[in-house]
């Protein structure tokens, strides 16, 4: 009750400030488990989902959101998990898997389970290689996987932005991608790189954006270790300076 009171109470705020334009509802299963496997450009995107999808959509949270002291730990905690988020932890390991887990439970019980392949926000716009857990989870039960591209968020969102621009976006919902069940023990490598790959080969055809072969978070930490490499260069270059003025 409280997901679609938040929908439909803050749907229409969020609409009018983002501006999405919805295409592919058809695609999206009237009933039954299913995987909206979106890509990832803004922290806006795990609104403009819930507002232009039928469905109810269960979502994966930084485990960190659930973890806060005091009033504004305990607010996010009960702000998230009403939304229909629920924590898991990125460390990876069997903390992930419980998540999974919980996720595959969802899909079972008959309702959409949404992620982001690329497991984390884009760093720069395009489309990064997706991780494998949707296609295990798709081939452990079954279910169908929608491929959503969401274009323009991180126009109105740029990263480390909190506030969102006021602007126009886009959803597409693909057409689902049908999956034969298979046992856990049967599912190889390469069947899960095969079925991931084909989901975001549907997701760029509909975003336009470039695809880059390589993990987001991987190019993120390259990044932040340049930037602190030129940072230390730059605070070693202004102190040699100053020894020399002094001289």
């Amino acid at each position: 009750m409280l997901y679609w009171f938040f929908v439909n109470g803050f749907g229409s705020i969020a609409r009018h400030r983002l501006g999405p334009t919805v295409t592919g509802l058809e695609n999206i299963p009237r009933e039954g488990g299913a995987i909206i496997a979106a890509n990832h450009l803004a922290v806006i995107d795990d609104a403009l989902i819930p507002i232009t999808c039928p469905r109810m959509v269960h979502f994966m949270g930084k485990a960190e959101y659930f973890e806060g002291k005091g009033i504004k730990g305990r607010f996010k905690k009960w702000w998230f998990t009403s939304v229909g988020v629920f924590p898991v932890d990125r460390s990876g390991g069997n903390k992930s898997l419980g998540a999974l887990e919980h996720a595959r439970e969802i899909i079972e019980d008959g309702h959409l389970f949404g992620i982001h392949i690329e497991g984390t926000r884009s760093p720069d716009g395009r489309l990064y290689k997706g991780h494998t857990g949707a296609a295990r989870l798709a081939l452990e039960t079954g279910c169908p996987i929608v491929p959503v591209a969401i274009i323009g968020s991180d126009k109105l969102q740029p990263v480390g932005t909190v506030i969102p621009k006021k602007g126009k976006t886009q959803v597409l919902y693909g057409k689902p991608i049908a999956v034969e069940k298979k046992a856990a023990d049967e599912i190889t490598h390469d069947d899960l790189r095969t079925l991931t790959d084909k989901v975001s080969a549907a997701i760029q055809k509909m975003s336009g954006q470039e695809y880059v072969p390589e993990y987001a978070q991987k190019v993120k930490a390259r990044l932040k270790e340049e930037a602190e490499a030129k940072a230390a260069a730059e605070a070693e270059a202004a102190a040699h300076g100053s020894e020399e003025s002094a001289e």
